[in-house]
């Protein structure tokens, strides 16, 4: 009986490969927010490996891969600071994926100035600044992860987030549902405080009149039924959400195909508080009846 279960062993063994491993790859610019992306992962069963030089990479996939188990879902975080750091992570995320993994990039950003804030109010200096000033040290980060930026799967702009809404969007891309899933994030935001520029689709609701002007809807936001009754009933609303709620599921299936696992609707207004908010949660919702993961999210809520 020990000779016939030998071969059961292997052969169960066998069946698993290293894309069953979901590897998570968080980089981006010191400051940016990866130790608030590090514990939302270790949140949602990931087990982070923090500061980890690049050329450990793939023995550190390698090693997931053999554990199995919990070690299965692992994120690996890199930072600028190691000796060790290589501007080539392009290749070595190629390398991986010639083992036959298939790791998911994640790349966090802020502006300048925002960045700038954030080491004053802890009184540090840029690890990379030298002798030189704060905004000197965020320059050299930038150009050393220009390329790292360009090979991300998944973007976040930081510069509007504080550390609650930065944990619920990685506990939303990697919690729960099947991260190989592409996953929608439709993002209200207002055209005065700027484009959100980890967006793949932008969408205009200027054309809407604009509650603001009515006095008993002035101080309510697009998430209060009055405010969506209002925005949602005004001529060519129910189009424009339809005609991107179709353009969006007709093209799901071509993103999946590139590779792509996360999508960013943006949908934009003045302010950020009453057309684009209605407009983002009515396109999400209509998104998850077609049974896309989808959720929305308001940028700029609250800042007036």
């Amino acid at each position: 009986m020990s000779h016939d279960s030998g071969p059961e062993t292997t052969t169960s063994t066998l069946t698993a490969a290293p894309a069953d491993t979901t590897l998570v790859v968080v980089t981006g610019l010191s400051g940016g927010g990866r130790s608030t992306v590090a514990r939302a992962l270790e949140n949602v069963g990931f087990y982070v490996v923090d500061n980890l030089p690049q050329a450990l990479m793939i023995e550190m996939a390698e090693l997931a891969f053999a554990a199995g188990g919990a070690a299965r879902r692992t994120a690996m975080v890199l930072d600028v600071r190691s000796r060790a750091f290589s501007t080539d992570l392009a290749g070595a995320i190629r390398a991986l994926k010639e083992r036959g993994f298939q790791p998911r990039v994640v790349f966090v950003d802020a502006d300048d100035d925002v960045l700038i804030r954030r080491f004053e109010s802890v009184r540090r200096s840029h690890p990379l600044q030298g002798d030189g000033r704060l905004a000197d040290g965020i320059a050299v980060e930038r150009g050393l992860l220009e390329e790292a930026r360009d090979q991300a799967d998944v973007i976040i702009d930081t510069s509007h987030l504080n550390v609650n809404q930065l944990r619920r969007r990685i506990e939303e891309l990697f919690g729960g549902e099947d991260a190989r899933q592409l996953r929608v994030t439709v993002l209200s935001f207002g055209f005065k405080y700027g484009l959100p520029p980890d967006a793949d689709f932008v969408l205009d609701a200027r054309f809407l009149p604009n509650p603001y002007w009515v006095p008993e809807l002035r101080e309510h936001t697009g998430r209060d039924e009055a405010v969506s009754t209002y925005v949602l009933g005004q001529d060519g609303a129910e189009t424009f959400v339809e005609t991107y709620a179709q353009l969006i599921n007709e093209t799901t299936p071509g993103f999946e195909r590139e590779g792509k696992r996360y999508l960013t609707v943006a949908v934009g207004c003045t302010g950020g508080k009453h057309r684009s908010v209605a407009i983002a949660e009515e396109l999400a919702a209509r998104l998850r009846r077609s049974r896309l993961a989808a959720n929305a999210q308001h940028r700029d809520l609250g800042r007036e």
